[in-house]
């Protein structure tokens, strides 16, 4: 995915036109959009017990006037739902005249690539990392009475366009493994987790 703004039916410069419209008189705003998925799969007891896949996309439009503010979302990236949140926005600035804030300094560093986590390596080979995960922990001691192990993903893809058209973005990619065990002898048992 290249570009969030793209996803919508119209051109990157109406979109920058409406926003501009939207915000002009107000102290600040924004048109925020993003998109993201994420996987969990949790294996417990020798089976994957439960795994699941999200998807959502949206924008947020955003106006400060004063002490007010004014927003409106939708997950639908169309002009027509842009317009709707426009006009609803546009309400906080009524009998105000402010003078828009300039962009703050760009001072972010580029610290993780834009890479997904979720698509590589396959689902099985994820449900399989965690059953081998399971199997190692219990063969290193037969006191071993449960293991959990999980593995979360995520990928967030990020556009804040301004009303002075300037456009940034961010893409969040996150990947997380936790392991539980529980290890027993007789009547006594202790538990210990780790994640990273």
């Amino acid at each position: 995915m290249n570009s969030l703004i793209g996803q919508f039916d119209i051109s990157d410069d109406r979109i920058k036109q409406i926003v501009a419209e939207t915000i002009n008189g107000a102290d600040d705003g924004e048109l925020f959009l993003e998109y993201s998925e994420s996987e969990a799969l949790m294996f417990d007891n020798g089976r994957l017990k439960t795994a699941n896949f999200n998807t959502d996309q949206g924008f947020g439009l955003r106006a400060v006037a004063g002490e007010a503010s004014g927003y409106a979302h939708s997950s639908d990236l169309s002009e027509a739902s842009l317009l709707r949140a426009a006009e609803a926005v546009s309400t906080v600035k009524s009998g105000y005249s402010g003078t828009l804030a300039a962009a703050p300094a760009r001072t972010n560093r580029h610290l993780y690539g834009d890479d997904n986590p979720i698509p590589s390596p396959s689902f099985e080979a994820k449900a399989k990392l965690l059953q081998e995960i399971d199997a190692w922990l219990r063969a290193e001691d037969p006191r071993v009475r449960q293991v959990t192990a999980s593995l979360a993903a995520s990928w967030q893809h990020v556009e804040i366009v301004r009303a002075d058209g300037q456009m940034v973005r961010d893409i969040r990619p996150l990947v997380r493994i936790n392991v539980s065990v529980v290890v027993g002898d007789g009547d006594r048992q202790e538990s210990g987790s780790h994640g990273m």
